[in-house]
C-alpha cells in the first residue's frame, strides 16, 4: 500500500510522528515476526520544498511528481486549534495548492484520509459534501457552520466513506493509522495496537466537553447556563426559550445549526456530564446521582451512560483507581 502523508507548514508534530511510528512498526512486525515483506510504502510529500512543523522542526518532504499517484493520501492536522487561527490558515497559498492537489489525486483514484484539523482541509475541497464525516470534537460547531453540506457526526472517532476516511481529535491520528493497517492485515494491526497499548476507539463522546461547544454561539452559551440550573427538572423547550427571551423555533434551529442536535439532546449531554462528575467525586450511590441530574432511577442513568459513552458506572469509576 503506497501512502503519501501530505505535510504542510505548521503541522501538528504529534500527528505526523504517530502516523510514521505506527506504519514503521507495522512494517517491522510484518518483516520480522510474520515473515512477510513490508506492507506500507510511506512517503512524506509537500507542495513546498521546505516545510517546518509547528515546533519548528524541518520535515524532509519529497516533491509531488506527475504520475506518482499513491493508494492513500493522509492529511495530518495543522497546529491551529482555535477558530481564530484555523480560518485564516485555510486561505494560505500552500493550503490552496494542497487542496488542488487533493482533488487531482482523488480524480486519479487515490483515497484520502484525514484526522483532526486535517479534516477541514479535505472539507474545503468539497469532497466530503453529502457524505458522512467526523472531525475534532471541539471544532464541530465551526465545521458544521462552514461546511453545511457535510453530514457531520463529531461524536464518532472514525467515519469511512467512498472518498476515504476521516478521524477525530489529536490522537485520532493513531486510530487512523491503526484503521489503515487493519485494512491490510487485522493480525498486523493487533500487533501494533498491543505494542503501543492502543486500540481503535469508536467514539469521541467520552471526551467531549459541552461547555466548550456552547461557547461557539451566544444563544447556546446562555442556554447552557440556564440548563445547568435546571438539570433536576423535566426539560421543556417552551420554558427554556421563554427564559432566554427567544422563540422555541429559534432555539431549536440554533442548537441544530451549531451543535448538530436538539436542545433536549444537549440538555441530556449536560446531565450525563454532571453525572460523570458525581460518579468521580461525590461518593453518592447511582440512584442518588440519578436524582441529582433529573432521572427517575439509577437504571435509567446506567442505560444512558452506556448509550452515550459506551461505558458503564463501574468503568467510569475505575478511571480514578
Amino acid at each position: 500500500m503506497r501512502i503519501a502523508i501530505l505535510a504542510l507548514e505548521g503541522l501538528f508534530d504529534t500527528g505526523l510522528t504517530v502516523l510514521l511510528d505506527a506504519f514503521a512498526l507495522a512494517n517491522q512486525f510484518s518483516a520480522a515476526q510474520m515473515g512477510g515483506t513490508p506492507h506500507f510504502d510511506v512517503s512524506i510529500v509537500g507542495v513546498r520544498k521546505k516545510v517546518r512543523s509547528a515546533h519548528g522542526l524541518a520535515i524532509p518532504v519529497q516533491a509531488i511528481t506527475a504520475g506518482s499517484r499513491p493508494d492513500w493520501v493522509v492529511v495530518p492536522a495543522l497546529s491551529t486549534g482555535t477558530p481564530e487561527r484555523l480560518v485564516p490558515s485555510l486561505g494560505r497559498p500552500d493550503v490552496r495548492q494542497a487542496k488542488a492537489q487533493l482533488l487531482n489525486w482523488h480524480a486519479e483514484g487515490a483515497l484520502i484520509a484525514a484526522s483532526c484539523i486535517g479534516t477541514f482541509l479535505v472539507a474545503e475541497t468539497g469532497l466530503l459534501d453529502h457524505r458522512q464525516a467526523t472531525t475534532t470534537w471541539w471544532l464541530g460547531p465551526l465545521f458544521r457552520q462552514r461546511y453545511p453540506k457535510v453530514l457531520l457526526d463529531e461524536s464518532r472517532m472514525l467515519v469511512p466513506s467512498d472518498v476515504g476516511v476521516t478521524a477525530g481529535a489529536a490522537m485520532g491520528h493513531l486510530d487512523l493509522a491503526l484503521w489503515l493497517i487493519r485494512r491490510a492485515s487485522p493480525k498486523l494491526a493487533a500487533l501494533v495496537s498491543r505494542y503501543l497499548l492502543a486500540d481503535i476507539r469508536s467514539s469521541q463522546a467520552p471526551y467531549i466537553i459541552p461547555n466548550h461547544l456552547a461557547q461557539a454561539d451566544p444563544l447556546i452559551q446562555r442556554f447552557e447556563l440556564w440548563a445547568r440550573d435546571h438539570l433536576k427538572e423535566g426539560f421543556s423547550l417552551q420554558e427554556a426559550a421563554k427564559a432566554l427571551a427567544t422563540s422555541a423555533r429559534t432555539l431549536q434551529r440554533r442548537c441544530q445549526d451549531v451543535l448538530g442536535k436538539s436542545p433536549l439532546s444537549y440538555f441530556q449531554d449536560l446531565r450525563i456530564e454532571h453525572a460523570q462528575s458525581l460518579l468521580h467525586g461525590s461518593g453518592l450511590g447511582v440512584d442518588a446521582i440519578a436524582a441529582e441530574v433529573g432521572y427517575a432511577d439509577g437504571a435509567t442513568l446506567r442505560t444512558l451512560l452506556r448509550q452515550r459513552l459506551g461505558r458503564g458506572v463501574r468503568d467510569l469509576r475505575d478511571d480514578l483507581r
